[in-house]
């Protein structure tokens, strides 16, 4: 289980907490719904679930273990909203996918494309760098994936698409999903359970 347990976290010691003693817990497979407006502290809980932000207050566990900075990719990766920014754009996708230091046989060409492997990010489309950004996340055999609005910006049937070849993906490997996203409707097709987190007065994130 991935959980979250008594966490606070906030920005700077002068600024209001985003997240006040949260609690949560993700079964392995499972997918999990976490809804809200901007400002509610979710994209704040889903670094601090990856391991990008430390709590103040709390912790996190992977399987009852706290993970430790070390060499080895992180149990759980984050994916955000926009692709561009987490691929360098000098970068081909094959030299992206590579920089994770997997070997690419592992990859799964449903979500990627042999002959998008030389492209570079601007010569394919959003969509399919979301695509490639997930493929590149999953390569390294996460235990759990944060999926922060990783369909926003993005058309409805290339949603679906994409929704539907990370949940298949997750299910054959037994990860562990968290969806986040504003959109409610969204959170109740793909995720087995939904929860919903109010801003905390005051507070951005």
């Amino acid at each position: 289980m991935l959980q979250a347990e008594g966490v606070w976290f906030r920005y700077a010691r002068d600024r209001p907490w985003v997240l006040t003693g949260d609690d949560l817990g993700i079964e392995a497979g499972e997918v999990l719904g976490l809804c809200g407006p901007s400002g509610g502290g979710k994209s704040t809980l889903g670094r601090v679930l990856a391991g990008h932000l430390r709590p103040d207050r709390g912790r996190v566990t992977v399987d009852g273990a706290v993970p430790r900075p070390r060499r080895a990719p992180h149990p759980v990766q984050l994916v955000l909203q926009q692709p561009e920014r987490a691929i360098d754009p000098r970068w081909t996708v094959r030299q992206a996918l590579a920089a994770t230091g997997a070997e690419l046989d592992g990859l799964d060409e449903r979500l990627v494309h042999r002959d998008w492997l030389d492209r570079y990010p601007h010569e394919i489309s959003g969509g399919e760098l979301q695509r490639v950004n997930l493929a590149r996340a999953l390569l390294v055999r996460p235990r759990y994936l944060v999926a922060d609005e990783i369909s926003a910006s993005l058309d409805a049937v290339t949603q679906a698409r994409i929704w539907t070849l990370l949940l298949e993906h997750c299910r054959e490997a037994g990860i562990g999903v968290l969806a986040i996203s504003h959109d409610r409707p969204l959170l109740e097709t793909v995720a087995g359970r939904v929860l919903d987190r109010s801003p905390v007065p005051d507070a951005a994130g």
